[in-house]
């Protein structure tokens, strides 16, 4: 039996900022652009949502709806951070899992679970696991396919989980706006509703006939099939690693500096095994940093050469972890260092 799950982080950009700032968590928060320009809203928290603020909206029209809101410019390397490590945390869950963007991807819950009912038990881990990490919530949508998994992960946001165990697909998609199901944009929107067509349920039931005057060629056969809960796409996967790293979460925060530096040499010897033993070397050193409030940074190296070497790992390593901490001293919750821009001896013959 196929089991599909769709993460989706809750309002991901202004989740990050109210972590490092949690007096915006009570406020209408907006990151995007400048509201007295042209920018755009990229996410809002959802007390600006009770506004009707959404993504995309111009900045403008947010401002008008809410005057009091707070604007801030995304952060896109922090934001990256703190992906990065949700992902890590699934990834102790569910190994197998296809990333579409920094909050959202597909998991391969049928790994861990046989059946749907322990797909939902999975999925609470997930999100345990992502909370216990980076104090973030996410929604799931857990299904036999990818189309409907996504859809589910919207119904109970933020923070739900919602599964259609397979049999159920066509009915449960069937009360919803065409607009809803991926792959439906404006204009099939647009052609679909002029001939009354506006549930998905509609779409479903349409004859060929009908579907090659409102919807022709292959497109319209996927839209219908997706609209019926037939989806065969597998997970698109990474076949290989852009990174290797390694990261430990302290059972007591940890404030000296060189216990610090003797785990990340420690951890800076696994990663070089793990280097040898693939046949590649590294260009690039990046130590992260998690504070006990959750918030996460990371400092990263490149030098002009590969190498593999513990000890060059661990110096750099540890020379990053003293500058992130110039800029931000304090205890430490974790630290972690992983190498990329990898390359393999026969590469290297090769340039």
């Amino acid at each position: 039996m196929r089991i599909v799950a769709h993460l989706d982080l809750d309002a991901f950009f202004a989740a990050v900022e109210e972590l490092e700032r949690p007096e915006l968590a009570r406020l209408p928060l907006i990151v995007g652009g400048d509201p007295h320009g042209r920018g755009v809203v990229a996410t809002a928290n959802y007390v600006a949502r009770r506004y009707g603020i959404h993504s995309a909206m111009s900045c403008a029209e947010a401002l008008r709806r809410c005057p009091e809101a707070v604007f801030v410019t995304p952060r896109h390397r922090a934001y990256s951070e703190y992906s990065r490590a949700v992902w890590a945390a699934v990834r102790e869950v569910v190994p197998t899992v296809e990333r579409t963007g920094l909050d959202e991807g597909y998991l391969e819950m049928g790994e861990v679970a046989d059946d749907f009912r322990r797909a939902r038990v999975v999925a609470e881990a997930v999100q345990a696991a992502v909370r216990g990490a980076t104090s973030l919530s996410c929604a799931l949508g857990v299904a036999s396919c990818k189309v409907v998994a996504k859809v589910a992960s919207d119904r109970r946001k933020p923070g739900g989980i919602t599964v259609v165990p397979a049999g159920r697909e066509a009915a449960f998609l069937a009360p919803f706006p065409t607009r809803v199901l991926p792959g439906v944009g404006p204009r099939a929107e647009e052609r679909l509703a002029g001939a009354g067509v506006e549930l998905i349920g509609q779409l479903a039931a349409l004859s060929d006939e009908e579907l090659a005057r409102l919807v022709p060629g292959k497109v319209g056969r996927l839209l219908r099939d997706r609209a019926r809960g037939i989806d065969p796409r597998p997970l698109e996967l990474t076949a290989k690693a852009v990174s290797i790293g390694h990261e430990e979460t302290f059972e007591r925060d940890v404030a000296d500096r060189e216990r610090l530096h003797d785990e990340l040499r420690r951890m800076a010897g696994r990663v070089a095994e793990h280097l040898a033993s693939s046949g590649q070397v590294a260009r690039t050193v990046t130590t992260k940093l998690r504070y006990p409030d959750f918030s996460i940074r990371s400092r990263s190296t490149t030098l002009p050469a590969g190498f593999a070497d513990a000890d060059k790992i661990g110096e750099l390593a540890c020379g990053l972890l003293d500058r992130a901490l110039a800029d931000r001293p304090g205890a430490l919750r974790l630290v972690g260092v992983s190498v990329s821009k990898l390359e393999t001896h026969e590469q290297l013959a090769l340039t």
